[in-house]
Formats: structure tokens, sequence, C-alpha cells
């Protein structure tokens, strides 16, 4: 049994280096697909890392009419606490709003002078929100809009900032959903690539192959050396991916970093490397490895 399957690995090499040409296009479309599928992964773990840091950052605020008294505002914030959706309410208060906008814009001449020429403190108290998903929002919104606690309200800005926030939620679900059809598409392509390469060499091995069913050799023996083809071709298309995409997230990682600090693609995929690995395997000899099974019970009859 080891020396019939060390001749099928043997024939199985000596095909896929006889058609060196067709196989370079397939290992290309191959490095294709996987780099296509390695890069939906890592931009799924990038857009998770983006998703909470913007998560962190977007809020919705209510501003409470000049006159309403603390009490009333933190029995507020306690009710709007007590809501499931809700993951954190802060208080900020008149004075604390003044000391944020006055710190925040020191260097603007013109703004402090228009504070001084007001005279008091223009800022109203307000509570800060933040929900667990932008779809909860909506509700904060209606639980405000009909409290009890309406009447001191002065605005809440939820639908000002209402699009924003359901684009920016939007935006990544869109782009998952983008690359995952485009990955289908050229695994699509990819077997096609390959299931035309394994028709090629049967057709041209017909010869050999008369003359090892004359000799009496099993169905295994025959189909083996196609399929093992097939495998090499996926092997050699992982091991290039997986090269390019350590390469590309090594070089691109400092320049994505500047942008969204925090974000290093390359700690990524040395913490997640043996995932990215198997995932990369699957999918190369997958492809491979069905394209030419398929091309061979359709084409080799034995």
């Amino acid at each position: 049994m080891l020396v019939l399957t060390k001749r099928i690995f043997k024939a199985g090499w000596r095909n896929f280096s006889r058609d060196g040409g067709q196989n370079m296009a397939t290992i290309f479309i191959l490095v294709m697909v996987i780099s296509a599928i390695t890069s939906l992964f890592l931009f799924k773990q990038a857009s998770q890392f983006l998703i909470s840091s913007i998560q962190e950052k977007v809020d919705i605020s209510v501003y409470f009419k000049y006159g309403a008294s603390e009490d009333d505002i933190l029995n507020i914030k306690n009710e709007i606490a007590g809501i499931s959706e809700v993951k954190e309410v802060t208080y900020v208060s008149t004075e604390e709003a003044f000391k944020n906008f006055t710190e925040r814009h020191k260097d603007s001449q013109i703004l402090m002078e228009s504070l001084d020429e007001v005279g008091t403190n223009p800022f109203l108290a307000s509570l800060s929100i933040k929900a667990s998903e932008a779809s909860q929002y909506q509700a904060v919104a209606d639980f405000l809009e009909n409290s009890k606690f309406d009447s001191i309200v002065e605005k809440v800005d939820y639908y000002q900032r209402k699009p924003i926030i359901e684009r920016i939620f939007s935006l990544t679900s869109n782009l998952n959903k983008a690359g995952i059809l485009f990955s289908i598409v050229l695994a699509i392509f990819a077997m096609l690539i390959v299931f035309n390469t394994v028709r090629l060499a049967i057709y041209s091995s017909k010869e050999e192959i008369k003359i090892q069913r004359l000799v009496g050799a099993s169905n295994w023996f025959i189909r083996g050396p196609f399929l093992v083809q097939g495998a090499v071709s996926g092997i050699f298309a992982t091991l290039i991916s997986l090269s390019f995409s350590v390469l590309v997230c090594w070089i691109f990682s400092p320049k994505l970093e500047i942008l969204f600090p925090g974000l290093n693609l390359f700690k990524f995929f040395i913490a997640d490397f043996w995932l990215i690995l198997l995932i990369q395997l699957f999918a190369g000899l997958g492809v491979g490895l069905i394209s030419s099974l398929i091309a061979v019970r359709r084409y080799l009859k034995v």
C-alpha cells in the first residue's frame, strides 16, 4: 500500500511538472482566491476592532432646559441606566460643560472673547448616553420623548446624528458581504481553471492510461495522480499566499496604525497564524481537490 501511494504521488508530481504553464495559471488564480479569503478574515478582525473603537465614541446627548434641577436630571440618568440597551450614561453639568469647552478651545481667541461677551454660562446640563448597538439608540430616544421628564428636556441630538450612526454601522456589514461575494466568484473561477487543467492532463495522458488499464492497474492508481496534481497546485498556492499575506501585513501595518491607532494587522496575523494557515490550506486544497475530483469523475472512465 505504501509503495502504491508513493507511486501515485510520484505520478501526480510528474503530471504537475509536465503541465507547467497551465499549472502556473491555476496557482495564480488559487493565490487570488486564498488571498481574498485571508483578506476577508483579517478585515473581519480589523472591522471588529474599529467597530469597538467607534462604539466607544458614538453616543447621543440629552440636553436639559435652564432651571432643570440636578435631582431630576440624576433621576432620569438612573432610569436610563436601567434600560437593557444602554451601556453607559454620563452626567455633564453646566459648569463641567463650560470647563470642557474652554479647555478644548482655549487657543481660539474669537471663541473665548465671545464667551466673555455673553457674560453667563450658556451651556446646558446634559446626559451622554452610549448604547450597545446602533439600532438601540432609537429605543433610547423614544423613551426620552415619552418619559414623564419630557417637560425639562430641551432636545435629544439623536435625530441629527442618526444618519451618521447608521452609516458607520452599515459600512462594515456591506464590505463584509462584498468580500464574501468576491471570494465566491473567485473560488468558482479557480475551480473552472483547475477543472480545465486536469481535463487537459487526462486527454494528454490517454495513451498512458490505456497501457495502465491493459496491465491491470487499479482505478485508484489511474485516478490518484490527477487528484494529487490538483492538491499540489493548492499547496503551492497556499505557501505563496501565506508568504504574500505576511509581507503585506508587515509592510502596511505601520501605515494603518497611523490612521487607526491600535490597529495592527501584523499582530492580528501572528496571533491567528495557525488558524489562518488552516483556512488557507482548507481553501487551497479544497478548491484543488474538489475541482480535480469532478474532472476525473467526468472525463476519466475506468
